[in-house]
């Protein structure tokens, strides 16, 4: 059984300039008057010196701090709150620790506890707590932006929307079932409440057809380097990370298997992959790596297919099946050929081919930036809100699901069967939201938050 008080370090590792110990539950109160020696006006941050209740002959100085206190329902978590501003060093924060701990009905918080709490006093639905860990897990400012709108409760308030009409179309067919005898409803509700269903299934449709723009924001756009041995690839690959992430050398082969970095490209997540050359090879951990390069290419969101731009072969087939208008194609080494004797063929495979050179670093710059562009284009914020996890996807292809049967029954439908269709897809949509029962969900949805939060 949880304690019905929970604390927890909301703030950095120690040591730190300042460090925030949260408290909620019914103790908060109580246990600042304690250990503050007065309960400060609501809202008002106080100096106060927090001491040890508990030496009750001789209550030790724990530090001098400052105290907030968020009487409910007006807090974060709709019970009371208490926060604890401290010294940011380790001895402070584990006596303040030590003393709550020891605190009958006291306990340390559980990852996300307070943002559940939160969700289960009605203070945010659960598309908004998701969007609280998006934003204390967002390092780009793409993320940063999305999690924020989030939080603020653009994308629940979109599904409520849609559950709401719902809810009356629903409401409607109930009518015409518990009052089917009722000579003042009109005939036949059933297709009365169809131009509103269509509008809801047509939004759903359009909102789903996102390219999947706002998970990749959440979890990163994956680019893929490929390209045959000896191109260049892990030298683009190592400029693109700012240091030796992959072994460079003259010997084809060198890269057998598929490294990854995380960047913050132009203010967006982007996981950046270098793989194994292409071509064919009696070596069997090398031909592993090739197999591996071309899942990945199959994967990539965008491709880098980097070519030896003073090389006079031309591309091998597979490297050839990869290039289209969908992909940057780098002719590496402009430094020793001329950039204007670019393939006609390639030409007309791609129209993003361009000359770089790694070793000087010229158009480099260059293609960084046309990529940050390809991205912004491709995965910028748009004026309605995005989806962001698979769950929400899945919830709503549920819903869809309802809906079409729905639609597809358009013949004397019994009231009894359009209703139940339609309290289905109310159903999926409540469980994005947190609207319905949740319960098996919730441990799922805060398990990856941080402790204080």
């Amino acid at each position: 059984m949880r304690p019905h008080t929970i604390f927890a370090l909301s703030s950095g590792a120690p040591p730190a300039g300042l460090a925030v110990v949260r408290l909620s539950g019914t103790d908060a109160g109580p246990l600042l008057k304690k250990i503050a020696g007065k309960l400060p006006p609501p809202r008002m941050a106080t100096r106060a010196q927090l001491k040890n209740f508990a030496a009750e002959e001789n209550p030790e100085i724990i530090d001098d701090a400052l105290v907030l206190w968020f009487p409910a329902p007006n807090s974060f978590t709709g019970e009371d709150v208490v926060e604890f501003h401290l010294h940011g060093g380790r001895a402070v924060i584990a006596a303040l620790s030590d003393l709550l701990a020891a605190q009958p009905g006291v306990g340390l918080a559980e990852p996300g506890e307070f943002t559940r709490r939160a969700f289960e006093n009605n203070k945010l639905d659960l598309t908004q707590a998701e969007g609280i860990g998006d934003l204390v897990h967002a390092e780009t400012e793409a993320q940063r932006r999305q999690a924020l709108r989030q939080t603020g409760g653009a994308l629940g308030a979109l599904y409520e929307d849609w559950r709401h009409g719902l809810l009356r179309a629903l409401a409607y067919l109930e009518a015409d079932i518990d009052f089917s005898d009722d000579e003042d409803l009109p005939d036949n509700l059933v297709d009365q409440v169809r131009p509103q269903l269509a509008q809801i299934l047509a939004a759903i449709k359009e909102h789903l057809a996102d390219n999947h723009r706002g998970e990749r924001l959440r979890d990163g756009i994956y680019v893929a380097i490929l390209g045959p041995p000896n191109a260049g690839k892990s030298s683009l690959f190592n400029e693109l990370a700012k240091r030796d992430a992959a072994i460079v050398s003259d010997q084809a082969g060198t890269t057998r298997d598929v490294i990854e970095v995380h960047l913050d490209l132009g203010g967006y997540p982007v996981v950046v992959a270098d793989t194994a050359g292409l071509r064919r090879t009696a070596d069997l951990v090398e031909d592993e790596g090739v197999k591996r390069a071309l899942q990945r290419a199959s994967e990539a969101d965008l491709k880098i297919i980097v070519l030896d731009g003073a090389s006079a072969d031309a591309p091998d087939d597979a490297t050839m099946a990869l290039i289209d208008d969908d992909c940057f194609v780098v002719l590496n080494k402009s430094d020793i050929i001329n950039p204007g004797e670019v393939s006609a063929a390639l030409l007309k495979l791609s129209s993003n081919v361009r000359a770089i050179s790694v070793k000087t670093g010229d158009g480099v710059k260059g293609l960084l930036d046309d990529l940050g562009s390809e991205v912004a284009g491709r995965y910028g914020l748009q004026a309605a809100p995005g989806l962001t996890r698979l769950r929400h996807r899945e919830a709503l292809k549920e819903c869809l699901a309802s809906l079409a049967r729905f639609f597809e029954n358009k013949v004397d439908m019994p009231a009894e069967l359009a209703a139940e269709d339609i309290r289905l897809a109310a159903r999926s949509l409540g469980v994005i939201t947190g609207r319905v029962d949740v319960e098996s969900l919730l441990d799922i949805v805060f398990r990856d938050f941080c402790i204080g939060k």
